[in-house]
C-alpha cells in the first residue's frame, strides 16, 4: 500500500521521505499543504512551489491541499486531503513539535493510517549532521534574533552548523529551527533525480522576518 508524505520542501521533511525510502515504504505522494497564513501554527509557506518540482524530479504524485490557514480549521482541511488518497499511511517530519506531532497522528487515527516520523526525538547534532551529509539544503527564512540576512541562502554544512551553534549558545534558539527560527528549502536529496534549479531569487523582509523568495523551479 501507498504512503503519503506531507512536506513544505524543508529539509525535516525531505530528510523524512529519504528515512522512508530507506525503509522500504512505498512512497507514492507527495503532499503539500499551501496556507494562506503566513504564521500558520502547523504549515509553512515559503516557496511552497518547490514541491511540486520535489515530486516531478523523485517521480512522485504531487497532491496539494489549500486552506485558510486557521488555527486548527487547517487540520480539517488537511484530514480531507489524506482521506481523499488511497493510502494506508502518512509521513511527517516533526522533531520535536509535541503540537505538530499529535495533531498529525490525531488525524491519522480517525482515518485509520499509520504514521512514520522518523525523526521525532533524535538527537539535534546527529540530525543535522545527517543533513548535512546527504542533502543539500539552504535557508531561505530566518525569523529569530542572532539570524540575521547572512543566513539566507547559506547551505546547511558543518560550517553553517558551527555558526548555528553560535547562536544557540548566545539566544537560545532550537539548532534545527524547529519552532520556526529559520526555515529551509531542500535543493537535493539521494531520491531525487537531479538537484532542483530555480532562476532567480530575492530577499523580502518584514518586521522579524526575512524570505529568500526563489522563482523558476525546474
Amino acid at each position: 500500500m501507498a504512503w503519503a508524505a506531507l512536506t513544505s520542501g524543508g529539509k525535516d521533511s525531505v530528510l523524512s521521505i529519504q528515512k522512508a525510502i530507506d525503509a522500504g515504504l512505498d512512497v507514492q505522494y507527495i503532499v503539500a499543504v499551501r496556507s494562506e497564513n503566513l504564521d500558520s501554527y502547523m504549515f509553512h509557506s515559503a516557496n511552497i512551489d518547490v514541491v511540486q518540482t520535489i515530486a516531478e524530479v523523485s517521480g512522485r504524485e504531487y497532491v496539494e491541499i489549500r486552506t485558510h490557514g486557521r488555527k486548527e480549521e487547517e487540520l480539517v482541511d488537511l484530514e480531507q486531503g489524506l482521506a481523499a488518497l488511497p493510502i494506508e499511511g502518512v509521513i511527517a517530519g516533526a522533531v520535536g513539535s509535541v503540537y505538530q506531532r499529535d495533531r498529525v497522528a490525531a488525524i491519522a487515527e480517525r482515518l485509520m493510517l499509520k504514521v512514520f516520523t522518523p525523526l521525532w526525538g533524535m538527537d539535534l547534532d546527529q540530525l543535522m549532521g545527517e543533513v548535512a551529509a546527504r542533502l543539500d539544503a539552504m535557508i531561505i527564512v530566518t525569523a529569530a534574533d542572532g539570524l540575521d540576512e547572512s543566513f539566507l541562502g547559506a547551505h546547511i554544512d558543518q560550517a553553517l552548523i558551527d555558526r548555528l551553534k553560535q547562536v544557540v549558545s548566545r539566544r537560545g534558539i532550537h539548532l534545527a529551527g524547529e519552532g520556526g527560527e529559520y526555515e529551509t528549502l531542500t535543493l537535493n536529496a539521494p531520491f531525487y533525480s537531479r538537484p532542483i534549479t530555480y532562476t532567480s531569487s530575492e530577499v523580502h523582509t518584514s518586521a522579524g522576518r526575512s524570505e529568500l523568495v526563489l522563482r523558476g523551479f525546474t
